[in-house]
């Protein structure tokens, strides 16, 4: 019966930085799912991302409107502009 050899050091790299990578992966996927569930139930959140990140609010109407809803940014817009009116 042979001995067994010990793991090689980059096997065992490999290995942690695959679990690893798979780790961040899953924490960035929730994240953007949070933000992504949030901007499509809060109007005043999309309001704040179109104040200061209107790129992100941009490609979150474009993926509505492939998706099949393309009525959020005109509903947003006239929204936002009667609260301006009322201001």
């Amino acid at each position: 019966m042979l001995p067994k050899t010990p793991k090689p050091a980059l096997w065992k790299f490999i290995k942690g930085s695959a679990k690893t990578l798979f780790v961040l992966e899953a924490v960035c996927f929730a994240a953007s799912y949070g933000v992504y569930y949030r901007m499509n139930t809060n109007r005043e959140f999309r309001q704040h991302i179109h104040e200061n990140y209107p790129f992100v609010l941009d490609y979150y109407y474009k993926i509505g409107e492939i998706v099949g809803d393309s009525t959020v940014r005109q509903a947003d817009a006239s929204y936002w502009s009667a609260l301006k009116k009322s201001d």
